[in-house]
């Protein structure tokens, strides 16, 4: 029997995105052939060895409303001269291709909606850029049978509004301990300092990043902050770490491969995430980096958002800011570290990733994709 063709497509550049590569090995352990397609960056690394195949176009603009128009071009294109039996698209910015294609070729179309797209800050002050998306959402969104996202409070979200299903399917890693760990001097950490860790590929706007970095001018020496990842403040975050003299303690690291990253994440002492509570979107976000410092076994500096909230104190993993107030977030990290609960919170890591695991969480997404075939 010939297997089911499926291809799966996403604008960044594949490298760091750990829920597309999840769902591409849940197609490809189901027996459908994989392609997954994104785009190619000057600054991108080479993709890891994986199961199925990759293709990264390479475009002549890399930001901006022309970026996107090549982009979705493109896209159109590759999916409409290829053999394929469905299609999977993530996020709103891949949508409208595939759904010209689906139609065109009558195959089934699934959407994975990785946050409240039309929420996001960068369009909040872009009334037009914001109308434009949201038309392009509410006129294709309503006509969709197969549609998913990244938690329960965003699933609410969108089934309230289009009055579509939504499931949801949480970005969790698999329960698995590093056989070999690297240490701290083998990725050229300091072995004495208490690490903080703040991840991902979207440091941007609004999430905290400029208020922890100012955080560090009231801690000492014996604290570090590793900022591993992308996003659009990273050269801010960069110009006020020489700007507060901070370089001793604040270091940046590139977007690495989720293999390299847990090593890093495992050696810190606590992982942040304090989006701030200023859109829909941000409100009822679950950042994957959260399940990410769960699995690694470091407890959690949060915002009290919905979904964060929940889950850090149904396990007790963590504690929480009261406000961005940089003096705050200070006083609040070197508490936690020095209290006589944080082992309690590290340990509880444990139960928290054995109860949230990759393996259980995925069956949602088998169930869904045996439905359609």
């Amino acid at each position: 029997m010939q297997k089911k063709r499926i291809i799966v497509s996403v604008i960044n550049d594949l490298v760091t995105d750990q829920r597309v590569a999840r769902t591409c090995s849940v197609l490809f352990e189901l027996n459908y052939k994989v392609l997954l397609v994104g785009r190619e960056q000057k600054a991108s690394k080479p993709l890891e060895k994986r199961d199925y195949d990759c293709k990264r176009m390479k475009l002549l603009f890399e930001q901006g409303p022309q970026f996107y128009l090549f982009f979705n071009i493109r896209l159109f294109f590759v999916l409409l001269f290829t053999k394929v039996d469905a299609l999977l698209a993530n996020d709103l910015d891949t949508l409208l291709p595939n759904y010209l294609v689906s139609k065109l070729k009558g195959i089934p179309l699934i959407y994975d909606s990785h946050e409240i797209f039309c929420e996001v800050p960068e369009l909040q002050n872009n009334p037009s850029k914001k109308r434009i998306w949201e038309k392009l959402e509410s006129w294709i969104v309503p006509k969709l049978k197969y549609c998913i996202t990244v938690n329960q409070s965003i699933a609410d979200y969108f089934t309230y509004k289009y009055k579509v299903p939504f499931i949801f399917v949480r970005n969790i890693p698999n329960y698995t301990k590093i056989q070999s760990l690297k240490s701290r001097s083998d990725l050229n950490l300091p072995i004495g300092k208490k690490i903080v860790i703040l991840q991902g590929a979207g440091i941007n706007v609004q999430r905290g990043a400029e208020e922890l970095v100012e955080a560090f001018q009231y801690l000492d020496e014996n604290y570090l902050l590793l900022i591993i990842g992308s996003g659009d403040v990273i050269h801010q975050l960069k110009e006020n770490t020489i700007k507060l003299q901070l370089q001793s303690k604040v270091k940046f690291i590139d977007k690495i491969p989720a293999s390299e990253l847990r090593h890093y994440t495992s050696n810190s002492n606590l992982g942040v995430t304090i989006d701030k509570d200023t859109n829909m979107n941000y409100h009822f976000s679950l950042p994957n980096k959260v399940f990410d410092y769960m699995h690694a076994g470091i407890p959690i500096l949060a915002t009290k958002l919905p979904e964060i909230e929940n889950l850090v104190n149904q396990y007790h993993i963590g504690t929480f800011i009261q406000n961005h107030d940089p003096k705050h977030i200070a006083t609040q990290i070197q508490d936690f570290l020095n209290s006589k609960e944080y082992l309690e919170y590290k340990s509880n890591t444990v139960i928290a990733a054995v109860a949230n695991n990759w393996k259980a969480e995925k069956q949602k997404l088998v169930k869904l994709f045996n439905e359609i075939f």
